[in-house]
């Protein structure tokens, strides 16, 4: 958060936009898994019910067959261009051994997981009674599900823990996605940009001699907008462009373009 005014801070809004399915799906489960840490720690059942069905949900996306082996060659990946630094000149030793050393724990978390993530939930026959349930709707009421109502009347301590167990099968894989994708952030550096008329555009593919070795390889775009502007982007793209239209929404909530000049923070991570 920066400082326009003086003695004032405006809160601004991040957008993310990944340019591949890789980091998409990465994206997806973060945001599963921030939902999952609110839902667990309340009190209320009715919250460890929707923590439940956050659970599921990433399960389903964690199901894919090569999502673990994907996630632990990033990990290598990361962690070989970090070593390539190591005698440089200005290169920071002890702050490049503290993230080889988080990419490393992920790495053995996160391979010494049996199977695809969330396989142990899926031995659990009470809880994919649940899950099987869950997308019905009203198909986990007490005459459906009687063990189930049993467990949401117990004391919310007990119900925490019973979250908390089962939440623990999964940490090696959000801790490999906190940590690639932070690795991820970081590559990129903010720009502030106006878009004229609210419309921008911009290619990724290097100018000139650069162009000839291949143009970078981005995986994640980000723009953060003022709050108070209102700004809602809309963002296409892919490896070799970039297109945002801003909008705003109108009484009923609709989207209409922006039509004026538009002030946002731009940064492009490879």
């Amino acid at each position: 958060m920066q400082s326009h005014e003086p003695g004032r801070e405006r809160t601004r809004v991040l957008y993310e936009y990944p340019f591949n399915e890789g980091i998409r799906t990465m994206l997806r489960l973060e945001h599963l898994f921030d939902r999952l840490g609110v839902l667990a720690s309340r009190e209320a059942p009715v919250d460890h019910h929707f923590a439940l069905a956050t659970l599921f949900e990433i399960m389903d996306v964690a199901a894919r067959a090569d999502l673990k082996s994907d996630l632990l060659k990033e990990l290598e990946r990361h962690r070989a261009h970090l070593q390539a630094y190591r005698g440089l000149p200005g290169v920071d030793e002890r702050a490049l051994d503290a993230i080889t050393g988080r990419i490393d724990q992920a790495f053995a978390g996160l391979n010494a997981l049996q199977g695809k993530a969330g396989q142990a939930l899926a031995a659990n026959d009470w809880l994919m009674s649940i899950r099987s349930r869950i997308s019905i709707p009203g198909g986990t009421c007490e005459f459906d599900l009687p063990a189930y109502y049993a467990w949401q009347q117990h004391p919310a301590d007990r119900r925490r823990a019973d979250l908390q167990g089962w939440i623990a099968t999964l940490l090696p894989l959000a801790k490999a996605l906190q940590v690639l994708l932070g690795l991820l952030r970081d590559s990129g550096t903010p720009q502030r940009m106006v878009a004229p008329g609210g419309q921008y555009q911009q290619s990724l593919q290097p100018p000139g001699a650069a162009a000839a070795s291949g143009p970078k390889v981005y995986q994640l775009l980000r723009v953060r907008v003022d709050a108070e502007d209102g700004l809602v982007p809309e963002i296409s793209g892919h490896r070799l462009m970039v297109s945002i239209r801003f909008m705003r929404p109108d009484a009923e909530g609709r989207l209409r373009p922006a039509g004026s000049d538009c002030r946002f923070e731009l940064s492009l991570c490879a």
